[in-house]
């Protein structure tokens, strides 16, 4: 864990020295130059004091590079294929357990011939267009506009049965991290 090189990051950013940190905190200037350069680790008591004078939450502090907030510009996300129908999946974003993407189905395409089932939990909220949706016995007709949400696990199916290009913003949780998501990779 590299918390020194947060410390003195978020420290420069807000133009405090390590004095005004030693001042709020108690700390010498040594300690927290040490901290700073990861030689020493600190209490979780003492990262709290730190955190609270840099006026951020110690939960930050304790996050890994990789756990912090990332930002995928529109220009920047992947664009994959999937199914049969060679449905566009624009992966809009991700955490370790959720992925976010954008599906177009153009009319009469669908997620397959017949329901499919995978691991996680499913939102959906149509962007654009309508869908039939299917899931064991339960079926509608949705709308842009209208959203949906179910566990994967049970067999599924989406259709566009219109005649209007249709856009679904769908989020999936799975247990497994970076676990696949059945149908959209």
């Amino acid at each position: 864990m590299d918390i020194g090189s947060s410390i003195r990051s978020i420290r420069k950013r807000k133009s405090i020295t390590i004095s005004q940190i030693c001042d709020q905190t108690g700390l010498s200037q040594g300690f927290m130059s040490q901290v700073e350069t990861n030689k020493t680790s600190p209490s979780i008591a003492t990262l709290e004091s730190i955190a609270s004078a840099l006026q951020v939450p110690l939960a930050y502090l304790l996050l890994k590079k990789e756990e912090r907030m990332r930002i995928t510009r529109t220009n920047e996300r992947t664009i994959t294929t999937s199914g049969a129908d060679r449905l566009k999946v624009e992966h809009v974003s991700s955490t370790k357990n959720v992925k976010m993407m954008l599906v177009e189905f153009p009319p009469g395409t669908s997620t397959g011939q017949a329901p499919h089932a995978h691991e996680g939990e499913e939102v959906h909220l149509i962007v654009k267009g309508s869908l039939y949706v299917e899931q064991g016995e339960d079926s509608a007709e949705l709308a842009e506009g209208d959203s949906f949400s179910w566990n994967a696990c049970v067999p599924h199916l989406v259709r566009n049965n219109g005649t209007e290009p249709a856009v679904v913003l769908i989020a999936v949780y799975t247990e497994t991290i970076g676990g696949e998501s059945g149908f959209f990779p």
